[in-house]
């Protein structure tokens, strides 16, 4: 499979496909294709995988696209102005994505979900709770929020993330929701309740314009009978 991403604020990656060559993605992210791309609906793994995709913010339900008579085309758009990235995964070299990040990858790539190891900070951190884990062998596209600022962490090196801003790290990273210190700082910060903190070694990729804080600066200029 060889691929191409075109496009700046509004990004998509153009595939190249050799006959009998597979592509999975999320149901409403192809964007067009050749002709001889065929497409198969499944729960791509069961039903205990699918309702996984589920709680991390995917479909239940996977499309496979496969080139059959020849090589084949098709594309995968974002559905917010940001980024795309090709993530190359392989045995030992897995990465965590936030909630929806994932747009396609080859089919030897399995996706599942990440919890946060202690339930009650992920319950209420809200977005950092629910992640996405990528594992198998090939390449896949996550699509992020913004632009991407990237940092690799040494072993025990660790990082401060107001929460949504975390777009991926590698599995070697450990993650823990924490609070805000201090009463007044959560109640008159303005910054929230609680933080993400990721500890290295790993490397981390960072979003400056997450959905959900643009929902909130939005919100306040919805009628009241839209929200």
């Amino acid at each position: 499979m060889q691929y191409q991403i075109q496009g700046d604020t509004l990004p998509i990656v153009i595939c190249q496909l050799d006959n009998g060559e597979k592509m999975i993605t999320e149901k409403g992210s192809m964007a067009w294709m050749s002709p001889n791309m065929q497409m198969e609906t499944s729960t791509n793994g069961g039903i205990g995988k699918a309702f996984g995709r589920f709680f991390s913010g995917e479909s239940i339900f996977q499309n496979i696209y496969t080139s059959q008579g020849g090589p084949g085309m098709i594309a995968f758009a974002s559905s917010f102005p940001g980024s795309i990235r090709p993530f190359q995964v392989s045995a030992g070299q897995e990465y965590i994505f936030q909630k929806s990040a994932f747009l396609a990858s080859e089919a030897s790539v399995e996706l599942s979900t990440f919890f946060q190891k202690k339930f009650a900070s992920g319950l209420f951190g809200g977005e950092g709770f629910i992640m996405q884990k990528v594992s198998g062998e090939g390449i896949v596209f996550a699509e992020f929020d913004g632009h991407i600022v990237e940092y690799d962490l040494t072993p025990g090196q660790q990082m401060v993330i107001d929460t949504g801003y975390l777009a991926a790290m590698t599995a070697s990273c450990s993650i823990e929701i924490v609070s805000v210190p201090g009463v007044k700082n959560m109640l008159f910060g303005g910054e929230g309740i609680f933080n993400t903190l990721i500890t290295g070694p790993g490397h981390i990729w960072l979003q400056t314009m997450p959905i959900s804080a643009v929902a909130g600066v939005l919100r306040p200029y919805f009628p009241a009978s839209s929200r």
